[in-house]
């Protein structure tokens, strides 16, 4: 793994945690994900607009079609989680979710892609998804009332990410579509179609700006930022490295909550912390 590539997944996942920080202090479903896009698309119109006009990057019917491509993997991810979340807890679908995307990533990775990851490496991603089910998930929920469809929407939510995060690898790196456009045209898109359930509740929203107008434009700003970086080193970096590596912002988002929001540091999350930090020192040196 190159160094560049290293310090931009680090760094994108310092960002993802600390949008995650913000959107835990807000709230908010599917209405605020519009609120997110929205702003999003009108912060970074100017750069992409740049982009269009310095990079003047081919968009033929091909990068098109894998712009929309991509645009729909996002938006089923999102839906998918809400789905998840109504039929089940978070402490159940979102490990699911977060632990099987990146391992899904791996095998696809060398499936599709063909990479050939060294065994030090694919041992790294293991620990580091091994770290996200004990930091966030319990057994024992597997087995406590029906779970069956929060545990099909975990494991749906899982393939979407290792799905949407294969596609953008094709997007970025053998098509050269620049991250940042492709991350503002997902953007634009989900603010298009989450519009009606942002309509439904704007009274909810205008609340929501009232109260926490300086969160919800860091948490606009962040995630697409965190996103772009990520893709940037997806277009020099292996998606058997990177895909594990960028799951520690999990890990990274427990201990500010533990720091910032006095939440319990328990016995379970400073094993997960070992495990996780152990498998990205596998992947650093893979």
């Amino acid at each position: 793994m190159t160094v560049l590539a290293f310090a931009l997944v680090g760094t994108s996942a310092v960002m993802h945690a600390t949008w995650n920080l913000l959107a835990k202090r807000v709230g908010g479903g599917m209405a605020a994900i519009w609120l997110y896009s929205t702003l999003a698309t009108v912060i970074y119109l100017p750069f992409a607009v740049a982009i269009l006009v310095t990079q003047q990057p081919t968009l033929g019917l091909r990068e098109l079609l894998f712009l929309g491509g991509s645009i729909l993997l996002h938006i089923a991810y999102y839906f998918l989680l809400q789905r998840g979340y109504k039929a089940g807890d978070l402490s159940l679908v979102y490990p699911l979710a977060r632990g099987t995307g990146p391992m899904l990533s791996v095998i696809g990775a060398i499936l599709l892609l063909k990479e050939t990851p060294a065994l030090g490496a694919l041992a790294g991603a293991a620990l580091v998804s091994a770290g996200v089910f004990i930091l966030l998930g319990s057994p024992t929920a597997l087995r406590q009332g029906d779970n069956r469809a929060a545990i099909a929407y975990g494991l749906l939510c899982g393939l979407s990410i290792a799905a949407y995060t294969l596609w953008d690898k094709q997007a970025v790196s053998a098509l050269l579509i620049p991250p940042l456009f492709l991350t503002w045209a997902g953007n634009l898109a989900q603010a298009v179609v989450l519009a009606p359930a942002a309509y439904r509740e704007r009274a909810t929203l205008r609340a929501a700006w009232r109260d926490h107008r300086r969160a919800i434009l860091g948490i606009s700003t962040l995630d697409s930022l965190s996103y772009i970086l990520f893709l940037i080193a997806l277009s020099v970096g292996s998606v058997s490295l990177l895909a594990p590596l960028r799951q520690t912002s999990i890990l990274i988002g427990t201990f500010m909550g533990v720091r910032l929001l006095s939440e319990d540091a328990s016995r379970r999350r400073l094993i997960a912390a070992v495990v996780m930090l152990s498998g990205l020192v596998a992947l650093a040196l893979g």
